[in-house]
Formats: C-alpha cells, structure tokens, sequence
C-alpha cells in the first residue's frame, strides 16, 4: 500500500541535517535580535502556511520585543521562497515557515537550487493540519462515494487546483488517484487562496486545500466539504467524514508546517528562537485559535523537526514515483 511506507532516510543525509541544526559554536549575539526578522513564505497570502506565518509571527514580535516581517515570496511551491532563504545570512533575521512539500520538491524537481536538507537549519515544527477534500457546489455530489461515481462517469474532463506542484494539495489528489482509479487534471496555481478562489468561481472542479484556507468558504457555502485526508476527523469540522471512513480503504495524508532557517545558524539563535515557538504554541489562547480553523499545535526540538524532514523526504520520494511526477524548472 502506497501510505505505508518506510521513512528511513540514508543516515548520511539525516546526519548532514542535524550538522545544519546544530552549525554554528558561537554564542548567540547578546543583544539579538537587534534589528526586525524576516519571516519568509514561499506562497501567496491567505494559505494556511501564511495563516500560521502571520499567527506566530505577531506573537513572536511580542515575545522578541523587535519587528518580525512577513515577506510573501510565491511561486514553484516555496521553492522561490526556498532560494532567498538558503542564500541570507545565518545570522537568525531570516526564517522560514514551510510545509510538507518544501521536503516533496527534492522528488518532483529533478533541478532544484538548494537541498532541501543540507542547505537549511530546522528550527522547529509548529503544527499538522489536514487536507481538505471540497467541490463547487454545482458538482452533483454531497459524499467522497458520490464523488468518486461522478468522476468516473466524467474521466479526464474534470480539474482541480492546488498551491504548486508536489505540494501537500497536490500530493493528496495524487494519492486519492492511485487508490480510487480515477482521472482529473491538475491545475497549479502559486498559492492555496488563489486557486479556492477559482474554484469558487467554477473555473474548477474540486481541490484539496488545507482546512485553515478553506473553512471560511466550507462554512459560508460556497464550498462543499466532503472528506478530511487526516485518519481522523478534523476537530474544526466534526461532521465531516474522513476519506478513509467514506469508502477509500488506507487513505491518509497528514502534512505537518515548520520553520526553517539558513545553514550554518549558531545553535544558540535556533534554540532562542525554536523556545520562542514553543511557548506561543503553549498558550491556551493560541492552541484555541489554531483549533478552530483545524490545526493541531505542535512542539518539538530542532532535531526532532530535521529527522521528520529527513524521515518524510524518503516517504514521499515513493509516493511521488507511483505517480509518476515530474517537473522541469
């Protein structure tokens, strides 16, 4: 089965990540930050890796008693974003927040300009949020079942739009095509907000948005919810069944969002701002906030964030060979 996968990364690579983890011997600046931080997404505004970007980013502003600007760099599924990050200086004023695809492009991108892995420092994991199965609401169908009859009835002429190849939306269409048969186009777009809004507009048939770029549309109607990709139900929307439960036997995409820095960061600047984090994502308030537009909050050391990345590098290199994607840049 496609979802049970072996994560085991060569150890050579995971060692390469926690050397950029750990970079850098020096004490962090006594005064840093001195000067306002860069928070760097690789997408458009209003997907749920800016929705977390600008959530933590006011908080950590607060904390940190300095400026942290979120800077939108779009395009080639936060790969563009990728390469601003990978060449600043390591000096802890320009992070990332990155999802689950940032690590799935190494796969999809026979050409990338950074490694995924090597050309970055992980400072911490902060969240895993579901993907969302939803469709216009002219599509005739209220059920993951009745979906599934539709597009077989319809092979190839129905489409869908996602934030960029290899992304986490991308990667749940993928997946829900191996294991239902069935044929759509895909459409990228260079970010989540741009193609809900197409897809609203009946340009598209159906997407696979993350929950917090698409539950204002879920709740207002003009989206039709169908299926969570999670293994179970999404806190945010109870009554929506899971993909699993509604007929498709070992479907489950769980896509975790981080941050990152570039290589070479003294540890000391990591652990400052990866403590940071940490704490915003303990307060009630916050974990209430994140909640209800469907993300579940999550902590952890630097290190344990490079091996997930390590880990699901490995995992959906294979996913991403069964489907046979392929992208030149």
């Amino acid at each position: 089965m496609v979802l049970k996968l072996m994560n085991r990364q060569p150890a050579r690579a995971l060692a390469a990540l926690c050397l950029a983890v750990a970079a850098g011997t020096a004490p962090a600046p006594q005064d840093y930050p001195s000067k306002p931080i860069r928070f760097v997404v690789g997408v458009a505004p209003g997907g749920a890796t800016d929705i977390l970007a600008r959530a933590i980013g006011t908080r950590l502003s607060a904390n940190l008693r300095q400026q942290v600007v979120i800077e939108n760099r779009p395009g080639a599924n936060h790969i563009i974003g990728g390469e601003f990050t990978a060449k600043a200086p390591p000096d802890g004023y320009t992070i990332q927040m990155i999802p689950e695809g940032f690590v799935i492009n190494a796969s999809v991108y026979p050409k990338l300009p950074f490694d995924p892995l090597q050309d970055f420092s992980a400072i911490g994991i902060v969240a895993l949020v579901p993907n969302i199965l939803v469709i216009h609401p002219s599509l005739p169908a209220r059920t993951v079942k009745e979906f599934i009859a539709l597009a077989r009835a319809r092979p190839g002429q129905m489409s869908y739009g996602t934030s960029g190849v290899g992304a986490p939306s991308h990667m749940s269409a993928e997946l829900f095509k191996i294991l239902t048969g069935i044929e759509y186009t895909h459409v990228p777009y260079k970010g989540q907000a741009m193609a809900i809004i197409d897809l609203i507009g009946g340009h598209l048939h159906f997407a696979f948005p993350s929950i917090p770029a698409s539950i204002p549309h879920i709740k207002s109607g003009k989206l039709i919810a169908l299926g969570v990709t999670t293994a179970q139900r999404a806190t945010a929307l109870p009554d929506v069944p899971t993909i699993q439960e509604s007929g498709v036997p070992g479907y489950e995409v769980s896509g975790w969002y981080g941050v990152i820095g570039p290589a070479g960061m003294p540890k000391p600047v990591v652990e400052r701002i990866n403590r940071e984090i940490n704490g915003i994502l303990q307060v009630q308030e916050m974990r209430e906030l994140l909640a209800n537009q469907g993300v579940d909050p999550r902590t952890g050391t630097p290190e344990e964030f490079a091996a997930a990345m390590s880990n699901d590098l490995r995992k959906w290199a294979k996913v991403v060979a069964t489907a046979g994607i392929k992208v030149q840049r």
